[in-house]
């Protein structure tokens, strides 16, 4: 379960980094100020994934007591302006899952296209019907599942992923995926 947590916290470091080209094609000069989330309530919650989706929600889903929610590192990445922030789900100290919501301000982009870029970026990767601007599941070389979707808060574009143990289908991630795309 270390390495799933390990691979969890580095999934949410690659998705600052490698997903959706659109957002990533902004001119650097075009960077946020560090207030801006603070200056807007909207934009401060997007990146609290523990407040969008809590551990009761992902025990129930799961079927497992007790797990609680733990902030997971803070990613930025300057040269998409990707701002990730995670949260790992945990059952006595063992990972069960993680959300990683990365924003990236400053940059526009379509959802849709972002969750396109992620399916060509990743071999085996399949349309999850009922988002409405789309989501891709995939298992990767690690062993692990995930299941990602974007919409635009205030405008900004943001990923939003939820990735858990390799055996969880797109069924069980696709109540916490929207319950944290409705928080945000």
């Amino acid at each position: 379960m270390r390495t799933l947590a390990v691979v969890l916290v580095a999934f949410a470091a690659l998705t600052a980094c490698s997903s959706g080209d659109e957002p990533s094609s902004a001119p650097a000069s075009s960077a946020p100020k560090p207030s801006s989330s603070a200056a807007n309530p909207a934009a401060a919650a997007a990146l609290d994934p523990c407040a969008l989706l809590p551990a009761d929600a992902v025990s129930k889903a799961l079927f497992l007591d007790n797990l609680k929610a733990v902030p997971g590192p803070s990613r930025d990445t300057a040269t998409n302006g990707g701002k990730s922030r995670s949260c790992e789900y945990q059952l006595d100290g063992k990972a069960a899952g993680a959300l990683a919501v990365t924003r990236y301000e400053g940059r526009q982009g379509k959802p849709q296209e972002m969750v396109a870029s992620i399916k060509k970026g990743k071999p085996g990767a399949t349309d999850v019907q009922g988002f409405p601007n789309g989501a891709v599941y995939y298992v990767d070389d690690q062993k692990t599942a995930t299941l990602a979707s974007a919409e635009l808060v205030s405008g900004t574009p943001v990923l939003v992923n939820y990735t858990g143990p390799a055996k969880m289908t797109a069924e069980q991630m696709s109540p916490l995926l929207k319950k944290a795309l409705e928080a945000s």
